[in-house]
């Protein structure tokens, strides 16, 4: 019986604005759609590839998005010395096929985004929430992609609007110049009742 022999896994860096994080770039579908773990619990339970990856002391959080990977290290480790381990390990765990994230998170992840937008969008504000969501969803999620993170709304409350920043976005230092600058400014002029944008960290 001939085995198809499948095409080789290229994987190569990408920097990203925030000198913690990494993008690791593969030619593999590694998960359709956004998962980010920050903590080895959630990781523990629904991505043995984060999970793996965060039991190495340099690995502080993983972040998958259709093919590729944000990495973010922890502050005492030099990019010098783990960029390859990190790469190797990739490589090794996409070539035997291992279970990036587990069936079914998709499912959990939009649940608890639902359940926090059910809140959001009702009432008086639930318009402007509306409007805000979808102009950051078009105009700023892609531009963020392109650096390995992501950006979600979270709630609009006052006049403030509240995001998450996830990937190589969170607790980058230029992300809040791009979010006071650019996100903020946006808003504001194209929806008056925002009077600032604050993020939490995701």
């Amino acid at each position: 019986m001939e085995t198809i022999a499948k095409s080789p896994v290229m994987l190569y860096t990408e920097q990203t604005p925030n000198p913690e994080a990494l993008k690791y770039v593969t030619n593999r579908l590694l998960y359709r759609g956004i998962a980010d773990f920050k903590e080895k619990d959630l990781a523990a339970e629904w991505s043995p590839m984060a999970n793996s990856l965060m039991e190495l002391p340099y690995v502080k959080s993983v972040y998958f998005n259709n093919n590729y990977v944000t990495i973010t290290k922890e502050f005492n480790y030099e990019w010098a010395e783990i960029m390859l381990k990190i790469k190797e390990f990739i490589k090794d765990y996409v070539e035997k096929d291992g279970v990036m994230v587990k069936e079914g998170f998709a499912e959990y992840a939009e649940k608890l985004t639902a359940e926090s937008n059910a809140e959001q969008f009702s009432g008086e504000g639930g318009e402007i929430a509306k409007r805000v969501k979808d102009l950051i969803d078009t105009y700023v999620k892609p531009a963020v992609e392109m650096d390995g993170g992501n950006i979600e709304f979270k709630s609009f409350d006052n006049g403030v609007v509240h995001v998450i920043m996830q990937g190589s976005c969170s607790g980058c230092p230029s992300s809040t110049v791009t979010l006071k600058a650019g996100i903020e400014g946006m808003l504001k002029r194209m929806i008056p009742e925002v009077t600032e944008v604050v993020q939490e960290m995701g």
